[in-house]
């Protein structure tokens, strides 16, 4: 018997339910650190060090990223909604800075951070980000 089951929402489109919104969650955690990991390293003028910060400001990117995409409608990818989407994710780069201990971002290098998370989200299949 599958732990998961699927339910119609009223447009006739399937949805998970029964824990796997929580694994989706941790894996886009993981996957957020990671690629801002990846991204601070290639990116000048923006950097993040240590472990925990990592994980706080993947943290706060995956919950403004939430908002914003549950109120404005808009996904705050940075392919997401085109620019929109791009200058979205850029501001929420360059905002996190101020909760996060360890991290620097210049207004260039969220830009620049932005269009690399971009890239890799790209390439990864599916939509972690």
């Amino acid at each position: 018997m599958a732990h998961n089951e699927e339910h119609r929402n009223g447009n006739g489109n399937e949805r998970h339910s029964n824990g796997s919104g929580i694994i989706h969650w941790l894996w886009r955690l993981v996957f957020v650190a990671i690629v801002l990991a990846v991204t601070s390293f290639l990116t000048p003028g923006f950097s993040i060090r240590g472990l925990w910060s990592f994980l706080l400001a993947a943290v706060i990117i995956v919950v403004v990223d939430y908002l914003v995409e549950s109120f404005m409608g808009v996904d705050a990818s940075p392919f997401g909604k085109g620019l929109k989407g791009f200058i979205i994710s850029a501001v929420i780069i360059y905002l996190t800075q101020f909760l996060v201990p360890n991290m620097r971002a210049s207004i260039i290098g969220a830009i620049l951070a932005a269009l690399v998370i971009g890239v890799i989200d790209a390439i990864v299949p599916g939509r972690a980000m």
